[in-house]
């Protein structure tokens, strides 16, 4: 008679806490590492502004994006006629339109001289209060802020009474005459490029003075000292350390007169005579308001939305291969 034994199989031992194989660990409900909370709390602060930027600019581009798209006049605003997709239909018109083209060379020249200006202005007067007294300081930086302050549609009347031909101060200290400032386009550009270098040039001479005063003295005092003119100390020690706040400046001067419209519309009463000083913000505005083209309209304002992005990313990138962090 043969007897068959069983073998039996003894599992490996337990862990201290017997649940668990030897040298496998316990498994754990998922938890959030405290880096990953510390990595969303910035997030959940900046929430409540995310939202807030979403309803006031992304779904107004997406709209402007939309109605460039379709066709969109009076017709369809009353609802007599039903609106119909486009597609690039728009664009083609506008593209293929020599006035745009015109508007368009017109404003970029106009945008970077006043960028231009505003930057020298701007720098030159922050290195100025770097150098005189408190009160003389405290009223350069007062008559700037009221400048800044002032409304773009008050500042611009100003603007236009100074240079008026028949009572304007202008023409009486130059012995002008009735010289018409307004008439020509190149003199009517430059007045109104005054009206926004006035506007312009303090916020980038109280940022440039900020970051001036974050220099260290030593630094100024040493070259100073070694024989250095001012214009070579800013050339070769501040314009350098200041370059992430010249960026910022720059940047936004861009942006902001790219877009001007205020001064071109109220000094220009619309554009000029047959239109020679339109820019695109104002051929934007007569295209969709006073020929009731909104579909145009909006097609040039995409049209500035991008050339926009387009000069930051560009300018953006040019700064990070030369290594700088902003």
């Amino acid at each position: 008679m043969t007897t068959h034994t069983t073998s039996l199989k003894v599992p490996p031992a337990a862990g201290k806490g017997g649940g668990t194989p030897a040298g496998r660990p316990p498994r754990r409900g998922r938890s959030v590492s405290p880096a990953n909370r510390a990595g969303w709390t910035p997030w959940l602060y900046l929430l409540p502004a995310l939202v807030l930027l979403a309803g006031l600019l992304v779904y107004p581009i997406y709209q402007l994006g939309l109605i460039s798209f379709l066709e969109y006049t009076q017709a369809q605003v009353s609802g007599g006629e039903p609106t119909t997709f486009q597609g690039f239909g728009n664009y083609a018109t506008l593209f293929n339109d020599s006035q745009f083209w015109q508007v368009l060379l017109a404003t970029v020249v106009f945008a970077a001289a006043c960028v231009v200006s505003t930057l020298i202005v701007g720098c030159a007067l922050a290195v100025l209060l770097t150098r005189v007294r408190a009160v003389p300081r405290l009223a350069l930086m007062m008559a700037a802020l009221g400048a800044w302050a002032t409304p773009a549609i008050t500042g611009s009347t100003v603007w236009v009474f100074l240079f008026d031909p028949d009572f304007g101060p202008v023409n009486k200290m130059l012995g002008l005459g009735d010289f018409s400032w307004m008439y020509g386009r190149y003199s009517a550009f430059a007045v109104v490029l005054f009206a926004v270098l006035w506007c312009s040039f303090p916020f980038v001479m109280v940022t440039v003075y900020a970051g001036i005063r974050a220099i260290p003295t030593e630094v100024l005092e040493a070259a100073s000292l070694d024989g250095a003119s001012q214009w070579r100390i800013w050339r070769t020690i501040m314009a350098p350390m200041l370059k992430p706040i010249l960026i910022v400046v720059t940047i936004q001067s861009i942006i902001w007169d790219f877009k001007v419209f205020t001064q071109i519309y109220v000094m220009t009463s619309g554009g000029g005579i047959a239109g020679q000083n339109l820019v695109l913000n104002v051929y934007a505005y007569q295209k969709a308001f006073a020929s009731s083209q909104y579909s145009l309209g909006s097609a040039i304002g995409v049209v500035m939305l991008v050339i926009l992005l387009a000069v930051t990313l560009v300018y953006l990138r040019l700064v990070r291969r030369q290594g700088e962090e902003l």
